[in-house]
This record gives C-alpha cells, sequence and structure tokens, in this order.
C-alpha cells in the first residue's frame, strides 16, 4: 500500500507526482555514478586513450585535476560524426554486440564523456590518419563550439573547472595535493598494466611518471614503486585450471608499513578487492610481521565467463564465480615464489644504515688517537726494546681466538661465506666470494627452528621431548582454559599439558626441536596467542603463530658465544632452507655489504 511521506516532524504530506527528468539533470545523476572527483574523470579519459590503441598517453593536471585535466593520445582518433556520437549518452564504440557479460575493453560505458562535460567545461580534439582534425566543445552540458582543429592523428581531452557549476559537489573535493595523489595513483596503476604503452604525467608543469612504451613488466612495477624493488623481488608464474597468475612480488623483509603498494590486476584490468588484501595475509603469514605488509603487483587471466566486472560503476571491482579458487591460487603462486627465493633477503643495508659507519677525518687538524704516554727506562744491553717492554705494561685488546689455521678463502658455492668471527655475542661476521656477510645469529636460527618444525608438522607429527620433572606454569584461570581447549591440537607440535588446578599448567614435555627452552615463557606466550584467536577458527588454522612463538623460544639467542664451527654450520642451513633471508617477523637475518661499499667506506671509490 502507497503511503504519502512525512516531513520533519511526522506530519502526513501530498507525494509529488512521478515525472521525467530533463536531460541535463540525467547527465548530472550519471556524473555522480562515474566522475566523483578528478581521478575518476582522468580514470575514464586514460582508459579511452588505451582502448583507442594509444603507444603513449601524456597526461597535464593543474592542482590536483580540480582546475584543468588534459589527456593526449596518439591513437587511431575520431572522424566528426564519431565525435558528436560520443558526447550523446549511451553511445559507445567498445561493445560490438549486446553480450554485455563478454567485454574485452577496460570500459563501454557511454555516459563517462558526456558526463564529464555536464559539470566542466570540456574540450574534445580528435583527428585519424589521412583526414583533418576536428574540436567540439561543451560547457556544462551546452555544446558552445565546433570546427576544425590542428593536431596530428589521436586524440586530445581537456576538462577545465570540474564542478565549477555544482558548488554543492566542489566544496566536497579535497585539498589538490591530495586529489593528485589519487589521480597519481590511477595513473600508476594504468600504467603497470600496459608495459607495452609510454605514460607521462605532468602535474603543476612538473614531470612527476614517465615511463617508456616497451619495458618488461617488472622493470615498469618497479619503476612506479620503489627503484629498489627490481633488487629484492622475485617472479610470480603460477597456473590452475585455466586461470594463470603472473606478477612480481617482494621478498619478506623488503616491506611498507601500509599495503598502499600492493596492486591486483584481472585480464588487464586494475581492480581494488579485499579477495587479494586476504590472500597476500595468508601467503605472507608466517614470513611477515602483522603490521608489515609487501609490495607486489599481480596480474591474473581469467576466462571471461569466470568474472563479472560490471558489479562496479567504475569498474574498480570484480566479482569471481569461485573466489575460493582464486584465493587459493593467488596463496599458491605466492608460496611458491617465496619458496623459490630460499635463504634471499634484502642483501643490501639500507643507505641510512650505511651513513652510520663513522669515518673519522685524517688531515689538518684532525685528531688521530695515540698510543698511551708510558716512560720507560732506557735499554740496557741485552735488555728488550722499549715497545717490547711496553707490552708487559699495557692491557692487550680482548678477544676471543681459536686455534690458528690458514683462512681459507670462500668457496663459490657458499652464498653466505665462512664464518671469521662473532660480534657482541650476537652478530656472525662471514667473508664470502663477493663481500662481507653480517647474520643476526638470533633471528636466524629462530627462522630455521620454524621451518623445522614446519616440515615435521608436514610429516605428521612434532617430536616431543618428557621433562624430567614436569614444570608447573601459574596463569589466570581464563589463559588455563584456552591452552586446556587447545592441549590436542597443542600436542600435535610436541608440546604435551594438562590442567594442574584452576590457575595452573602443567607442562610434560615440549617440541624436541627447541631443546631446553624457557617453558615458562613459552606457555605464557602461546597462552596470549590462542586467546587473541577468533575461537571459531581452528588452531590449526592459525598454526604459523603459535609455531613462531615455539621457535623464537628454541632459537639461539642474542648473547651466546658460538663457536666458529657452530657458525659455520648455521650458514650452511640457512642455504638450503628455505625462507631464511628473514625472520618470524619479517626483518632481514643477514645483510652483505659488497666489496663496493667497503671500498666506498674507505674513499677507494
Amino acid at each position: 500500500m502507497h503511503r504519502s511521506p512525512c516531513d520533519a516532524s511526522g506530519r502526513r504530506v501530498k507525494a509529488m507526482p512521478i515525472r521525467r527528468l530533463p536531460a541535463h539533470l540525467v547527465n548530472r545523476i550519471a556524473a555522480g555514478e562515474v566522475v566523483e572527483r578528478p581521478a575518476s574523470a582522468l580514470k575514464e579519459l586514460v582508459e579511452n586513450a588505451i582502448d583507442a590503441g594509444a603507444g603513449r598517453i601524456v597526461i597535464r593536471l593543474t592542482e590536483g585535476g580540480i582546475d584543468r585535466i588534459e589527456v593526449i593520445d596518439d591513437g587511431c582518433g575520431m572522424t566528426r560524426d564519431e565525435m558528436a556520437l560520443a558526447l550523446e549518452r549511451h553511445a559507445t564504440s567498445k561493445l560490438p554486440d549486446e553480450n554485455i557479460e563478454c567485454v574485452e575493453t577496460l570500459g563501454f560505458r557511454g555516459e563517462a564523456l558526456p558526463s564529464i562535460a555536464s559539470v566542466a567545461r570540456l574540450t574534445l580534439e580528435s583527428r585519424v590518419r589521412g583526414d583533418e582534425g576536428w574540436q567540439r566543445i561543451v560547457d556544462n552540458g551546452d555544446l558552445v563550439e565546433e570546427g576544425p582543429a590542428a593536431l596530428p592523428p589521436g586524440t586530445r581531452v581537456v576538462v577545465d573547472g570540474l564542478f565549477a557549476k555544482v558548488p554543492a559537489r566542489r566544496k566536497f573535493l579535497r585539498t589538490p595535493r591530495s586529489e593528485y595523489a589519487a589521480a597519481a595513483d590511477i595513473v600508476r596503476r594504468l600504467a603497470m598494466a600496459r608495459p607495452d604503452i609510454g605514460f607521462t604525467l605532468e602535474h603543476n608543469s612538473r614531470k612527476t611518471i614517465a615511463v617508456q612504451p616497451g619495458e618488461d613488466r617488472s622493470d615498469r612495477v618497479a619503476a612506479l614503486t620503489s627503484r629498489e624493488l627490481a633488487d629484492n623481488s622475485m617472479a610470480v608464474e603460477y597456473d590452475r585450471e585455466g586461470v594463470r597468475l603472473e606478477g612480481v612480488a617482494s621478498l619478506p623483509t623488503f616491506n611498507r608499513g601500509v599495503a598502499d603498494h600492493q596492486y591486483l590486476f584481472v585480464n588487464g584490468r586494475p581492480v581494488k578487492d579485499r579477495l587479494l588484501i586476504g590472500a597476500v595475509r595468508g601467503a605472507y603469514q608466517d614470513l611477515l610481521a602483522r603490521d608489515r605488509h609487501p609490495v607486489l603487483a599481480l596480474f591474473l587471466t581469467v576466462p571471461s565467463g569466470e568474472v563479472d566486472v560490471n558489479v562496479h560503476p567504475a569498474k574498480t571491482e570484480v566479482r569471481f564465480r569461485n573466489p575460493g579458487n582464486i584465493r587459493g591460487l593467488i596463496v599458491g603462486g605466492l608460496r611458491h615464489a617465496l619458496d623459490g627465493a630460499g635463504f634471499r633477503s634484502v642483501q643490501r643495508p639500507s643507505a641510512g644504515a650505511l651513513g652510520n659507519w663513522r669515518t673519522e677525518p685524517v688531515g689538518a687538524g684532525a685528531t688521530v688517537p695515540q698510543r698511551p704516554n708510558y716512560s720507560f727506562p732506557p735499554a740496557s744491553p741485552g735488555q728488550a726494546s722499549v715497545w717490547q717492554q711496553a707490552e708487559t705494561y699495557m692491557a692487550a685488546p680482548r678477544g676471543r681466538g681459536e686455534e690458528g689455521a690458514p683462512a681459507e678463502a670462500p668457496p663459490a658455492d657458499y652464498p653466505l661465506g665462512i664464518a671469521r668471527g662473532q660480534i657482541d655475542k650476537t652478530y656472525i661476521v662471514a667473508e664470502a666470494e663477493d663481500g662481507l656477510v653480517i647474520v643476526d645469529q638470533h633471528a636466524a636460527h629462530e627462522r630455521l627452528v620454524l621451518e623445522r618444525m614446519n616440515r615435521a608438522l608436514a610429516d605428521g607429527r612434532v617430536a616431543s621431548q618428557g621433562l624430567l620433572a614436569p614444570d608447573v606454569v601459574e596463569l589466570d584461570e581464563a589463559a588455563c582454559d584456552a591452552l586446556e581447549d587447545r592441549s590436542a591440537e597443542l600436542a600435535e607440535l610436541g608440546l604435551e599439558i594438562e590442567r594442574f588446578g584452576p590457575e595452573a599448567i602443567l607442562v610434560r614435555s615440549v617440541p624436541a626441536l627447541l631443546g631446553n627452552g624457557d617453558v615458562k615463557g613459552l606457555v605464557t606466550d602461546l597462552a596470549d596467542e590462542i586467546a587473541a584467536y577468533d575461537q571459531a577458527l581452528s588452531l590449526k588454522e592459525k598454526l604459523d603463530h603459535v609455531a613462531a612463538t615455539m621457535a623464537c623460544h628454541g632459537s639461539v639467542r642474542a648473547g651466546r658465544m658460538l663457536s666458529i664451527a657452530e657458525m659455520n654450520a648455521l650458514l650452511r642451513e640457512m642455504e638450503t632452507t628455505p625462507h631464511s633471508g628473514q625472520c618470524n617477523h619479517g626483518r632481514p637475518t643477514w645483510v652483505k655489504l659488497g666489496h663496493g661499499d667497503i671500498e666506498k667506506l674507505f674513499g677507494r671509490k
């Protein structure tokens, strides 16, 4: 039953009759769907240029695109009649038939250009090869000028004063800096999707992005994210059930504090999808701290019948027929690439870390440390020299050495080199064929223990080691309840516990891999981990966190002296263990100073 609307006070008012909206208002409503801000208008224009077969696209923005957007391409161009049609609603060259599900271009919506033209002054110039150029100018929905135009083959679109005559919309735009950031992100994503096309972006007459056509995909991604990614990434290639995954992903040690450098492309279309975030977190779950995120660009090729690209007006989202398979493909592809990366980590210390190396100036006015000013009696005939006598007075530097032996050259098949010593009972110093390697012994061993536990779990069960006398760990009642509920699953990890009163847990055995670790600290940390889980999930689904906690408690601690043999054994195991380049929290376990870096430190280069 139809009811009349009410006013603010709740009184019934007379309903307005249904009517058709005027064309200019229809265009503005359509503009609200497609043109939310300068970045969304820019996206439509650049996608049109790509679909027109452009080899180079130049974009110029003024004040983040609020004042002016200009897009120039060298594509196929449009004739005079096609330009008139392009400015009409629901006209397109991108849908050859009525099969809307099989659209292969970046878009097909015919209202993009007329919608933009309804809320700005739009200048459209185009020329096909072998013909003259033509120009049409539409000011907020009204055609104000058309005629011949001089330009090379291709299309030029200029948008001036977006929402200038729609103050209710313009006041909701953000600052020019924020609008530019959104526009640059659009260009970056489209440029990643098409490395065969050259892109140039200028903002307020300053060139900010410039990539050349024909680049390798990994080079294009690195150029648009971080130049360091090229040396700290791995290729991703994976196929499953007719779906192909390609791309580039950073090593876990090359990460960021936010997930703003994760890009997903489906059939060449940049999309933003929660599926990617969850899949990436699943793939890196035991390699990164929870607040760190990898840098990656993944390209999915999916049969058109398996994905719906029409679920969002701006086509920034897609819907997969079987999202579970796609998530599994992404996780599997990333894990396959991570396993292949082996012991790699970010192999060079950061520029900031290198800058912290102290080099004391030597020259005029420099203070050079002098030997202590000891006075010695004159040497008598047959007496030792002054400096030989000095050795009885001066304390020798304290150090730890082992029985001397000729230093062997590091073999080429030992990427992490041969151990030469230990610093601060924490860092192993090794000599490799191509430089100096420094290893964090605790972080490295923590990763090795975790990988051993994962292999043991894959084989069925982690071996346990019974304690001579069971340990009693006192916890609050809620923590004891949580541990008791998960005791069967913890037993699979080699940790056998049982309840010992309302506020205590009895530990009978621990994983054999952990040796004589801190049992109380281990159980306390595990209780915290389990309490943080959603109780609807099986502990096995969060096993990586539990295993990582155990590995941390069972690893070689910083502050423990290691023999040269122990150090070398650690290095050799790292070289053959997947993911050993980063600890369980995503930090590097080793860094390398190449010979060139060392020479720079001493001014030899």
